[in-house]
């Protein structure tokens, strides 16, 4: 097996077997987005504690480099600064994700962050710009 078919099957696996899918019940944090060219949704709850990631879940539909990324990116910033997480840039989701992304599916792998990155900013009051999403 070549590492890119491993790191396929390790996709696939975060797809199928995600643990950091549901809800959080009263969430501080709510965001959700659509990725229209392919249908992919994502919808991401998160509670703080200070100014930090406390609990956080996500929800969604979609192909698997969307779910899979999410799932990574939703393990990654747990207990993270809310200020750490407005920083994360698209190439550490893509090094998290580890296989070649096409252009075509950048918006499929980036979703989650921009899920993410929306709820991040709005809960501390702030505006998203698109130069923030890289």
């Amino acid at each position: 097996m070549t590492a890119e078919e491993m790191y396929q099957e390790f996709i696939l696996d975060l797809y199928r077997n995600p643990s950091n899918k549901g809800a959080l019940e009263n969430p501080q944090i709510k965001a959700r987005d659509v990725n229209h060219s392919c249908g992919d949704i994502i919808e991401i709850h998160a509670n703080v504690n200070g100014s930090s990631i406390k609990d956080i879940k996500f929800s969604g539909k979609g192909c698997a480099i969307s779910q899979a990324s999410t799932e990574l990116l939703v393990e990654s910033v747990k207990n993270k600064h809310l200020e750490e997480i407005k920083n994360i840039t698209k190439e550490q989701v893509l090094e998290m994700l580890g296989i070649p992304i096409s252009a075509f599916r950048l918006k499929c792998a980036l979703l989650g962050l921009k899920v993410l990155k929306l709820g991040v900013y709005n809960y501390l009051g702030e505006k998203l710009e698109d130069d923030n999403l890289s």
